[in-house]
């Protein structure tokens, strides 16, 4: 056959084909969007009428595309929880982007989730001891003054201490509050609290979701021994102009978002004002009319989508507190956070994400006096950036990358004012460079044995601008005389450090319902706080590490058993955990810390440990949801120069903790939350007795730390909710009605030992803090019933 009749038979072959099989296929592409908040829904099911087995699912973007079928045609959407969609597609529909607005089913009560996972991913997961709490979780449980708060929530997982009434400080496997890496985007909170601890700094409006990890540490994350609280800021939807807030009994909060200039850049704004100091405006005593409390905080983020591969978020965050009494003393302070973050898909299966950040806390006291005035101010940030690139390929994952991160601690100073007798004080800067290069990967070995294994490495150098002081013996003490002091010029190194932080987690999947993990990690942790107090303040010393002051070490080993009831209905979970501590730090009895320059005269280091077995019994789906966690656990510090060298609890050790979380649908307009909680009273030090000194009865302290405790705390708090139906309405309202300490327990907040004058008496433990309040024992408490009200709106 010669060449042209060849070809000529293979033209007529191709022009017997059907014109769709060698022309580019034809596709419909859109988004799947919820019609009340403008926000995309992942996962919804796209098919044409008729042929459920072609379908499409949308992506985490709302966004979906689905081959095109004889047009017209009629497209099905449908996603749990909503009314299903039926859309016409006709062939003027090919070159135009379809948006399907969904409509929430308010009769689809029994799909009421309170995970936003897989429903079998606690037990098909390598993570232990994480837990991933919804936004809408957190907004359901009953809050302090109606004012609802994510750290208090964490609280009530099993695991977490809490360092006393109100607060939201947390002390996580035995570990104190500097131990717990905060992070909103990738950068640090160094005070994430409002009010003195009673708020967490974050506004519930403007989070996407949150997740503690106090287990299993991914190899990417370090600088902090016990937990990493991952929080990130919501994204604006790209459709329409959408809001949210709320006006409450102490606060009030305005959440706005959508598109910034096309459909590929979206932006919100979140922010909040409490107004405690209106009230105070009515006080018949004209010392407190004149008083200011107050806090507001104001976050955004912006993100734009370059072209199909590129991704780039820009958010920050500003809080500030002030309290002023009379215009005589003024104490602020300040968090500044700024974050971005370049996202970029290399191929199908590769993807870099490149952080950046800065994060700057500072705090300052005014006191006007004539004779004793002064400025007092201090400020400290972080400065980071950090680069990740991950392969997931035939079923193995794999993770590398670096991160850097700079420590700027300012000097402390002290100005008096004009004639005052106040002496000016000035530290030295404190500086450090922390440089990790980290590296991690999981994989199937077996249908049921899964394996993760990753290593980090620090290099840490403490830096000039500073001073080291060096002492007679070469050993700090409050009694040890400076011999010297070497100033070393800026960004020169000081000191030297380095640690392997290796993890290894297991999973054995027995089947579909159960399975056991385990975890080790070790960490590093080169800052830390210097205080007396367990429930952190605002101008608490942070330190670190250098020549007197090594990095903390800890090494944990959890044990995890984790089971599925009723269709994933029900979960239960326990876990056990092993603890070590080396180089940990305590303050000597008395000790000064706020303005010496040399603070490694006031401070021992030793080491600890920690065990505890936590369990969780969680309902995740129905008109009832919510979780029942019992946690029994011991912490220990052991330091030279402290309670005689003997093994003393910290504050926050508490062997027992339950805590009830409930929620309960009763219709589309009513539900109702509630919660209950019990921990062991924390470990306190009490007089022994007393002794005369200028005429006066003074309390007598063992020399053994934390020998006694508070009372048990137990706490209940309810609330309940009303919304008005949705009936497509643009704006919607709901009130909140909510009682703090249901039934008015009095929870010790601290005990005051005054001075005794001309009366000899013993105080013992036996004689019980309360009922000894005669003889110069006062307790104080902080709330009994508290009730509050909070309208919320969407529109």
């Amino acid at each position: 056959m010669s060449k042209a009749i060849f070809f000529k038979i293979l033209i007529l072959l191709i022009s017997l084909l059907p014109l769709r099989s060698i022309a580019q296929e034809q596709l419909i592409k859109g988004f799947v969007i919820d019609v009340d908040n403008s926000f995309p829904l992942p996962g919804a099911n796209i098919y044409w009428e008729g042929n459920k087995t072609a379908g499409v699912v949308s992506n985490l973007e709302g966004e979906f595309e689905i081959s095109v079928v004889d047009l017209p045609a009629n497209l099905t959407i449908s996603f749990v929880g909503y009314q299903t969609s039926v859309r016409s597609i006709t062939e003027k529909d090919l070159n135009k982007t379809v948006k399907i607005f969904l409509r929430p089913d308010e009769l689809s009560l029994d799909e009421v989730l309170i995970q936003e996972l897989r429903p079998d991913q606690n037990i098909r997961s390598l993570e232990t001891g994480k837990n991933s709490v919804p936004i809408q979780t957190i907004k359901n449980i009953p809050a302090l003054f109606g004012e609802v708060d994510l750290l208090r929530s964490l609280q009530l997982l099993p695991g977490v201490q809490t360092a006393g009434e109100g607060t939201t400080g947390l002390f996580v496997r035995g570990g104190s509050a500097d131990q717990n890496l905060v992070q909103i985007d990738g950068a640090p909170v160094y005070n994430p609290s409002h009010f003195f601890g009673f708020f967490s700094v974050f506004n519930p409006d403007a989070l996407s979701g949150v997740e503690l990890y106090k287990g299993n540490m991914p190899a990417s994350f370090g600088g902090r021994l016990s937990s990493l609280i991952d929080v990130s800021l919501k994204e604006g939807n790209n459709q329409q102009i959408h809001g949210e807030g709320g006006i409450g009994t102490i606060s009030s909060r305005l959440t706005i978002d959508g598109s910034l200039f096309s459909e590929n850049s979206t932006f919100i704004v979140s922010g909040r004002r409490t107004y405690a100091d209106v009230f105070l405006g009515f006080a018949r005593d004209e010392e407190i009319r004149n008083n200011k409390l107050n806090f507001h905080d104001l976050s955004g983020k912006a993100v734009f989508r370059i072209g199909d591969r590129d991704r780039l978020s820009v958010s920050t965050y500003q809080g500030r507190d002030f309290l002023g009494l009379d215009d005589q003393f003024g104490l602020g302070w300040t968090n500044w956070v700024s974050a971005a973050t370049w996202s970029r898909n290399i191929s199908d299966d590769t993807f870099f994400d490149l952080n950046a950040y800065h994060s700057r806390y500072r705090y300052s006291i005014d006191f006007d006096d004539p004779e004793n005035g002064f400025e007092w101010g201090n400020n400290l940030s972080e400065s980071g950036v950090k680069g990740t690139w991950q392969v997931n390929r035939k079923g193995i994952n794999t993770y590398w990358g670096f991160h850097s991160q700079y420590y700027r601690f300012a000097p402390i100073e002290l100005t008096p004012a004009p004639g005052s007798n106040i002496q000016g004080i000035s530290t030295n800067s404190k500086n450090g460079l922390l440089n990790n290069i980290f590296a991690g990967t999981s994989l199937d070995i077996t249908s049921n044995l899964s394996v993760e294994a990753g290593l980090r490495w620090g290099l840490y150098n403490q830096l000039g601008n500073g001073v080291k002081y060096e002492y007679e013996g070469g050993i700090p003490g409050p009694e040890a005389e400076v011999i010297d002091s070497v100033r070393y010029d800026r960004f020169q190194n000081i000191q030297f450090y380095q640690g392997l932080e290796p993890r290894l987690a297991f999973r054995y999947l027995f089947n579909d319902k159960f399975s056991v993990k385990s975890a080790y990690n070790r960490n590093f942790q080169y800052v830390q706080i210097a205080s007396n107090s367990s429930a952190g303040l605002p101008i608490d010393r942070w330190i670190l590490a250098d020549s007197y002051v090594d990095p903390i070490r800890s090494d944990q080993l959890s044990l995890g058993f984790f089971r599925n009831f009723e269709e994933n209905k029900w979960e239960l979970s326990v876990e056990g955990y092993y603890k070590t501590l080396e180089g940990i730090i305590d303050l000597r009895n008395g000790a000064q810390v706020l303005f010496t320059d040399n603070v490694e005269t006031e401070i021992l280091s030793g080491r600890g440990w920690s065990y505890g077995v936590e369990f969780l019994l969680r309902k995740n789906i129905g008109k009832t949801t919510g979780w029942l966690a019992y946690t029994w656990s011991r912490a220990w510090r052991e330091i030279e120069g402290i309670s005689q060298g003997q093994a003393y609890n910290p504050r926050f050790d508490r062997p027992h903790d339950v805590t009830l979380v409930l929620n309960h649908e009763f219709s589309p307009k009513w539900s109702a939350g509630l919660t209950f909680i019990y921990t062991t009273g924390q470990a306190v030090t009490f007089p022994v007795g007393t002794y005369l000194a200028d005429n006066q009865q003074l309390p007598l302290f063992s020399p053994f730390r934390n020998e006694d405790r508070f009372p048990d705390y137990h706490r209940m708090d309810a609330s309940v909710t009303w919304k008005n139906s949705n009936k497509g309405k643009r704006w919607r309202g709901s009130w909140n009605f909510s009682i703090y300490n249901l039934y008015g327990r009095k929870n010790p907040f601290a005990y005051e030992f005054r001075e005794i004058y001309n009366e000899d008496i013993t105080v013992s433990p036996s004689d019980g803090p309360v009922e000894s309040s005669r003889r110069g024992i006062v307790m104080t408490y902080l709330f009994t019933f508290l009730p509050s009200i909070t309208y919320n709106f969407q529109f």
